[in-house]
């Protein structure tokens, strides 16, 4: 059973004929989203427009899925916002994110961390915490269905 963002990004990416992790790229999901991608010096988003620091390959992929997760999910400017919802935000953001650059219906239990990093193109702190979010998830399903059935 899929969480609510995991049934989100699956729908989503269901939408942009996304089902393989090589579709995964910011041009492609950027284009099927109709944002403009430009690079400056700090990350944030504006509109349609997702400015991304210039990084590696994967953090900048990263930063795309932070961003994306605030387009998608967020409105408003966040410098006039209370800092409490600001950083409430930001916490759903870099959720979304985990789940955006690294969806559970591409995920394998036999998965390793390493796996991760190669197939989704992520660092490997970000791929340690989402294969931990993900056994957690496994443990949680394991443990549902013991409580149930005993």
């Amino acid at each position: 059973m899929y969480t609510y963002i995991e049934e989100y990004i699956f729908n989503l990416y269901k939408s942009l004929s996304i089902n393989k992790t090589d579709q995964l790229s910011i041009k492609k999901i950027a284009d099927g989203l109709d944002l403009n991608v430009y690079y400056a010096s700090i990350p944030f988003r504006f509109g349609r427009n997702i400015i991304l620091m210039k990084s590696t390959k994967e953090k900048e992929w990263q930063m795309f899925g932070h961003e994306v997760g605030h387009y998608l999910r967020h409105c408003g400017c966040q410098l006039k916002m209370y800092y409490l919802f600001r950083e409430l935000q930001e916490n759903q953001a870099n959720y979304f994110s985990y789940h955006f650059c690294v969806p559970t219906f591409m995920l394998h239990e036999q998965m390793t961390v390493y796996d991760i990093m190669n197939l989704f193109k992520v660092e490997y702190e970000f791929a340690s915490r989402r294969m931990e979010m993900y056994k957690n998830k496994l443990y949680e399903k394991e443990y549902s269905y013991a409580w149930t059935h005993s």
